[in-house]
C-alpha cells in the first residue's frame, strides 16, 4: 500500500473514531441529564399540599367529619394530594373562611353556607328556613338536579367570590334550641337573648328575641357569663361535645328555622382549576362518597349521644309546640318576601326551590310510610327517652 494511500485510511479511521467519542460523550451527557434530571420533574409533579381550615372547634363532630372527608380525598389519590385541615380559628375566625379562601390564605375549607350570610343573604337559603317540607336530603337533590348548583355559581359570581363550592351531607332537623326553661308559647322569646346564623337571624327576630350570630365554639362561653338566654347549634353530639348541658338542662326538639341544611366543601378556584382534571373529578366523587359516610356516622353517634345526653347528663328534651312551629313559617314567609323584593336572585332561588319541593315533597309525603306505628310495636314508649310536650 502507497504512503499516500496509507495516509488517507488513517485519516478516515481517525475520524471515525473521532465522531465515534463525540456520539458516545454526547450520549453519556444525554444520559447524565436524564439521570439528573428525572428526580427533579418526579418532585415537580409530586404530592400536591393543600392547607384548610373547618368552621369548627377541634373537639366538634364537625369537624371530624372535615377530616373524614379529607382523608378520603388523600386516599382516593394514592397521596398525590394531601389535605391538611385545620380547626376554627387556627388561620382566620369561623365566620372568615369564604374570604380566606377566595383570597388564596387558605386553600380550601369546610363549613355551612348559613355562615356566609353577612356576603349575600340568598346563600343561606341552603340551609336557613323550612325549605317548603324539603329535608336535607332533599335539599341536595334540588341542588344537583334542580337548578341549585347553576344558581349558587351564580350567587357567588355575583359577590366576585373566587371558590368552587360543593355542598354535601345533609343534617337532621335542627333542635330549637336550649333554654333555662321549656318553651310554651311565643311570648317566651320576648326579650330573649338568643344565638342563631343565617336567615334564622331574622326568623327569631320576628320572634321577639335579640339575636346575637356567633360561631359553634363562642357559644357556650357566652352562656355561662349570661350574655345569651338560649341557642341553638345542630345535633346531639355537637351540642354535647360543646357542653350545652354544663349550661342548660332544657333542649326544646324540631324546628323550621333550619329544616334542611348541609355542609359546604369549598376550594379556592384558581387552585382547583389548576388541578389534573383526574384529581378533579375524585375531588367530585370523594364529596359524593363522604356524603353517603357522613349521614350513616350521624345516625350512629347522634341517636348515642342523644340517650346519654338524658341518662348521663340528665337533659330533658321537650318537643316544640305546634303553634311555635306554625309561627315559624309564617315569619319566614314575611323575611323571604321582603329579602325578595330588595335582592333578584333570592327570590329566584325560593322560587326554584318551591318547585322542586312542591313535587319531591308530595312523593315523599305519598310514598313512606309513617315509621312510628312501626317502632310503638317493636319498642313502645321508653320511659325517660322519649321528648315530652312542652
Amino acid at each position: 500500500m502507497s504512503g499516500k494511500l496509507k495516509q488517507t485510511v488513517s485519516r478516515s479511521q481517525a475520524a471515525t473514531t473521532s465522531r465515534r467519542k463525540f456520539l458516545t460523550a454526547a450520549t453519556g451527557a444525554a444520559a447524565g441529564v436524564a439521570t439528573l434530571g428525572f428526580p427533579m420533574i418526579a418532585k415537580a409533579q409530586g404530592p400536591i399540599s393543600m392547607r384548610w381550615q373547618s368552621t369548627w372547634p377541634s373537639k366538634d363532630i364537625f369537624h371530624e367529619f372535615a377530616l373524614d372527608y379529607a382523608k378520603k380525598v388523600n386516599d382516593m389519590t394514592g397521596g398525590d394530594l394531601k389535605i391538611e385541615v385545620l380547626p376554627a380559628g387556627a388561620v382566620v375566625p369561623a365566620f372568615g373562611l369564604l374570604d380566606a379562601v377566595s383570597k388564596g390564605t387558605l386553600d380550601g375549607g369546610h363549613g355551612v353556607l348559613a355562615y356566609h350570610y353577612g356576603k349575600q343573604n340568598a346563600l343561606a337559603l341552603w340551609g336557613s328556613g323550612p325549605a317548603y317540607g324539603m329535608d336535607g336530603n332533599m335539599l341536595l337533590s334540588w341542588h344537583k338536579y334542580g337548578g341549585g348548583k347553576e344558581l349558587l355559581n351564580k350567587l357567588y359570581a355575583s359577590i366576585g367570590a373566587n371558590v368552587v363550592s360543593f355542598p354535601y351531607g345533609p343534617h337532621p332537623t335542627q333542635p330549637l334550641g336550649w333554654y333555662k326553661k321549656p318553651i310554651t308559647k311565643m311570648d317566651d322569646f320576648k326579650g330573649m337573648k338568643f344565638r342563631t346564623v343565617g336567615i334564622s337571624i331574622d326568623v327569631f327576630t320576628g320572634m321577639g328575641a335579640s339575636v346575637n350570630a356567633l360561631p359553634g365554639g363562642e357559644i357556650i362561653p357566652a352562656m355561662d357569663r349570661g350574655l345569651l338566654d338560649g341557642a341553638e347549634f345542630n345535633n346531639a353530639s355537637s351540642d354535647r361535645l360543646l357542653g350545652f348541658p354544663d349550661v342548660s338542662k332544657v333542649c326544646m326538639l324540631q324546628s323550621f328555622h333550619q329544616n334542611a341544611e348541609q355542609f359546604e366543601i369549598l376550594f379556592n378556584k384558581t387552585k382547583f382549576d389548576a388541578l389534573p382534571e383526574k384529581m378533579r373529578a375524585i375531588i367530585a366523587y370523594a364529596t359524593d362518597a363522604a356524603s353517603a359516610d357522613m349521614m350513616w356516622k350521624a345516625i350512629d353517634r347522634y341517636s348515642k349521644d342523644y340517650i346519654e345526653l338524658q341518662t348521663k347528663d340528665k337533659v330533658k328534651f321537650y318537643k316544640t309546640p305546634d303553634a311555635i312551629l306554625q309561627k315559624q313559617i309564617d315569619i319566614f314567609d314575611q323575611v323571604a318576601e321582603k329579602k325578595s323584593s330588595d335582592n333578584p336572585l333570592f327570590k329566584e332561588i325560593i322560587e326554584s326551590q318551591k318547585a322542586f319541593a312542591e313535587r319531591t315533597v308530595r312523593w315523599d309525603l305519598d310514598t313512606y310510610v309513617s315509621r312510628r306505628m312501626a317502632y310503638n310495636h317493636y319498642f313502645g314508649a321508653k320511659a325517660g327517652t322519649a321528648p315530652k310536650k312542652a
